[in-house]
């Protein structure tokens, strides 16, 4: 996910897209902590979504 996608979406989108992620972050961890997931990585990517989605909320919050 890109920042510029982020931009052209509304604040209900973002906070649903954050819930999203951390549900899937979530998951994610209980997968690494059993053993069942092959591509840790995922874990890295879906953090940094996490973070840009914030960021973009924040920088929202300080604009208005």
């Amino acid at each position: 996910m890109k920042a510029s996608e982020l931009k052209k979406k509304t604040d209900e989108e973002l906070k649903n897209e954050l819930m999203s992620l951390l549900r899937s972050h979530f998951n994610l961890r209980i997968r690494h902590a059993t053993q069942q997931l092959e591509n840790v990585s995922q874990l890295r990517n879906v953090r940094r979504d996490i973070a840009r989605v914030k960021t973009e909320l924040n920088q929202r919050v300080r604009m208005s």
